[in-house]
């Protein structure tokens, strides 16, 4: 019998910002690889990251992510994800979803009427999800705040 590691992945749901917003300085010019130059030393005008990362606010939550299941999509353990409910769970999107009762984030795909949910490492099998699995599709990543 084969078995099948598993990763628990969404730590924490979070719902979005609501009210005053907090907006943040933007500077005009791009970051160089290099010394910044002083005379570009200005404030453009302010940055509201809802404004570019949430396009549907009333279908949008947040889920801090638990496990190292999709580090090859760049999604780390104790990443933010921003999920927006709103958007089509088209293959080959990573979505957030419910697999029998628990909530997890993998790579859609769809291949020959088949359902799957694959995770980006290889130390994690693809699962077929089935009809006689409990699953939901919560909604589709569109943004990854990782700490550095």
């Amino acid at each position: 019998m084969t078995k099948i590691k598993k990763d628990k992945i969404i730590a924490e749901i979070y719902g979005p910002i609501t009210g005053d917003k907090q907006k943040l300085p933007l500077y005009m010019s791009r970051v160089p690889a290099g010394f910044p130059s002083p005379a570009e030393d200005f404030i453009d005008k302010k940055l509201d990251l809802n404004e570019h990362m949430v396009k549907h606010p009333a279908a949008t939550f947040f889920v801090k992510v638990q496990g190292n299941s999709m580090v090859g999509a760049g999604i780390h353990h104790g990443d933010v994800l921003v999920v927006d409910r709103a958007l089509e769970a088209e293959n080959r999107k990573i979505v957030v979803a419910a697999l029998n009762g628990e909530l997890t984030v993998k790579r859609l795909r769809k291949s020959k009427g088949r359902l799957f949910l694959a995770s980006e490492n290889p130390e994690f099998k693809e699962m077929e999800v089935t009809s006689e699995m409990s699953f939901e599709v919560w909604g589709v990543v569109t943004n990854v705040i990782h700490q550095v």
